[in-house]
């Protein structure tokens, strides 16, 4: 009796899974074995990010269990070391026990991007990311840490240092994370006595000269009128040179003290593309055709940030790394998985651009839609049930939608648990006081 094809899916994101729901859904059953591969597992809705950070959703909505969800695939844990397209091979190392090398007929690899870093002083011991849940949460945290902190210390240095939250990177991750953490926090100083809205500084830092490119100019320029009505210091063609110890300087000169640097400045594709033995193009992303098949590697399809897919609705350019393009594209990038088995034609991806959508804090946003620009109320409302339609799940978007609806009764929750990044400091207090 012939095995049914092996087909390993390396990445359990965007891309990953959404490729193997629709395999679940389109495959009969023995036709394939599927296998998602990834470090976690979950996969993290990265637009709902800010709102799990402002207090809006609850963390474990912004997630989708990949054993839950994908009841017909097997899901392994661990960190993929290697692609090896000759011997068709991927090695994997679990977070224990021995190495493990996984054969198989087809390979979708997605493993996705991580963040762009540039060589700045300080940048790794200070910064923190806006990429995982983790990162999300822990900046929930820490904001409303600062803010206890401001309010029972003494120093005036100390109180200035807690109350300066700088961002580097004014594209969507920047300016959402930005605009919902400055709203939550300006929310909660109504329960501190001593601290004023006015009292925080908030730091928006773009090297170039807009912010917002994806929704357009006119409405790049309304949401940065909209960030400095709130009193946010956005600066514009600003790069950050040093950030060691907390001292934050500026190229325009600023010099500034904060325990709160957040680095939102890019991504680049996974490290893992320079061991894949796949072809790379320029900017290190895996070189496919608009069928989503790697070039010169059939039998190996690839989509979303690692990759460089031709976009045919502009002839010459590539696809632009974003949720929307990585979620169309695991449809067509599943449906060629299922043709290659069936010996049918594949098909190419096209997706022309339908706009896009941004959250700047409860009851605002900014919108372009269709060539339609919104801002305001109406563009935060377009933004939510967008992203309410793109989460994964069922289950999923009835649980966001109950935290939406209890939010409007009731106050938001402005809770610092600053220990859940620290577990066993108490635990750790206790011994060190016993064995006195």
């Amino acid at each position: 009796m012939t095995e049914a094809p092996r087909i390993l899916i390396v990445g359990g994101g965007y891309v990953g899974l959404n490729t193997a729901l629709r395999l679940q859904r389109k495959l009969r059953r023995g036709e394939a074995r599927i296998a998602v591969l990834d470090i976690d597992s979950y996969m993290t809705y990265q637009p709902f990010l800010p709102e799990a950070a402002a207090g809006n959703i609850e963390p474990r909505h912004v997630v989708v269990s990949l054993r839950r969800a994908l009841d017909r695939c097997a899901i392994v844990n661990g960190m993929v070391t290697g692609v090896d397209p000759v011997s068709r091979t991927v090695a994997l190392r679990p977070q224990l026990g021995p190495a493990r090398v996984m054969e198989y007929d087809i390979l979708v690899y997605a493993p996705g991007s991580i963040s762009r870093l540039l060589p700045i002083p300080g940048l790794a011991e200070c910064g923190i990311g806006f990429k995982s849940l983790e990162e999300a949460i822990h900046l929930r945290n820490h904001v409303l840490g600062q803010l206890d902190l401001a309010e029972s210390t003494s120093d005036p240095e100390i109180r200035d240092r807690a109350l300066t939250f700088v961002f580097v990177g004014g594209g969507y991750a920047g300016v959402e994370a930005l605009a919902e953490l400055e709203d939550m926090a300006r929310y909660a100083c109504r329960y501190y006595r001593t601290i004023d809205r006015g009292d925080m500084h908030w730091v928006l830092v773009e090297a170039t000269g807009r912010i917002l490119p994806e929704v357009g100019p006119e409405m790049g320029r309304w949401t940065l009128q909209e960030l400095r009505a709130r009193g946010i210091d956005a600066r514009l063609e600003t790069l950050m040179k040093s950030a060691e110890g907390g001292h934050i300087v500026l190229s325009d000169g600023t010099e500034l003290d904060s325990d709160t640097l957040v680095w939102t400045a890019g991504v680049k594709p996974n490290p893992l593309n320079q061991s894949s033995g796949l072809p790379l193009d320029e900017r290190g992303r895996i070189r496919a055709t608009a069928e989503l098949v790697v070039e010169d590697h059939g039998g190996v399809f690839t989509a979303g940030d690692c990759a460089a897919v031709p976009d045919l609705t502009k002839p010459g350019e590539m696809c632009a790394p974003n949720a929307q393009n990585a979620v169309r594209q695991a449809r067509t990038l599943a449906d060629n998985v299922v043709a290659t088995l069936r010996g049918r034609p594949l098909k190419a991806h096209r997706h022309a651009y339908v706009g896009s959508v941004a959250g700047l804090g409860f009851g605002k946003g900014v919108a372009q839609i269709y060539g339609r620009k919104l801002h305001g109320l109406p563009a935060w409302v377009m933004h939510r049930a967008y992203h309410l339609t793109r989460v994964p799940t069922f289950d999923k978007k009835i649980r966001v939608l109950t935290d939406w609806t209890l939010s409007f009764p009731f106050r938001r929750e402005v809770v610092s648990l600053g220990a859940l990044s620290r577990p066993r400091e108490e635990f750790e207090r206790a011994a060190r006081s016993g064995a006195r």
